[in-house]
């Protein structure tokens, strides 16, 4: 991947999970990586665990559902290092229950999160990246994005909306590429926000099977390695012996 060395890449959800995994790959395989999340403890350990082993790396509060949040990190990511070539839009909730349990409040922090979130963070680096005349913005869906199951209506809504805000952002920038990473189940604290202890139960099962978040790492990698001029447009990454 000698066409990571050098990339700047800022990573939203970036304090653990597929975020803090994709900065540890990233970083090792010579980008410069920027990490944001609301747990600033935990980014101050990771990026003191990068530069240890002789990577580039440095981190910003964030909460993506604050617009100005947003565009304060990206601006942080360019004066730190000069110019910000990928966005990687992480950061997400997925607490899961069924709709006529009526967890409206629920719904509403899954729609803020992980659709309004993406949103701003393309509102934040798109101006720039045009500018630049280049950029890549890396969006992070779900197999949920392609497929709905019980217990999981809004949580898919939201996730097969990365899908189309990817595809609409792609179709209408030919000087930006546009990544959607499709994750099957992996190891992560993302699970650890439903509430409802049918859909509980159900996650329980459905996790049996899972991969590491540093194969998601792997695909990321490859996706921003790729020579300026390919974009990889979507990778879906499952288990093998998944049945989801």
């Amino acid at each position: 991947m000698s066409n990571l060395k050098g990339k700047v890449v800022a990573i939203t959800g970036a304090s653990s999970g597929i975020g803090e995994a994709t900065a540890r790959r990233l970083a090792k395989e010579g980008a410069k990586v920027v990490l944001g999340a609301r747990r600033t403890d935990r980014l101050e350990k990771i990026v003191a665990e990068i530069e240890a082993e002789g990577g580039e790396a440095a981190f910003r509060a964030l909460d993506v559902v604050d617009l100005e949040d947003m565009r304060g990190f990206v601006e942080f990511a360019v004066e730190r290092f000069g110019k910000l070539d990928t966005l990687m839009n992480n950061a997400g909730v997925m607490p899961l229950a069924p709709l006529e349990a009526l967890k409206i409040d629920e719904w509403n922090r899954m729609i803020d999160v992980n659709i309004r979130g993406v949103l701003h963070g393309i509102a934040a680096a798109l101006p720039l990246f045009k500018r630049q005349g280049a950029g890549h913005f890396v969006n992070v869906s779900s197999i949920g994005g392609h497929q709905v199951w019980a217990n999981c209506a809004v949580y898919c809504a939201t996730k097969y909306a990365v899908v189309a805000i990817s595809d609409g952002v792609r179709l209408e920038n030919k000087d930006v590429r546009v990544t959607v990473i499709s994750p099957g189940v992996t190891e992560s604290e993302l699970a650890n926000t439903t509430t409802d202890k049918g859909a509980q139960e159900m996650l329980d099962a459905f996790r049996e099977v899972s991969i590491p978040a540093d194969a998601i790492a792997g695909a990321v990698a490859y996706a921003v390695g790729q020579p300026d001029g390919v974009d990889v447009n979507e990778i879906i990454v499952r288990p093998t012996a998944s049945l989801y």
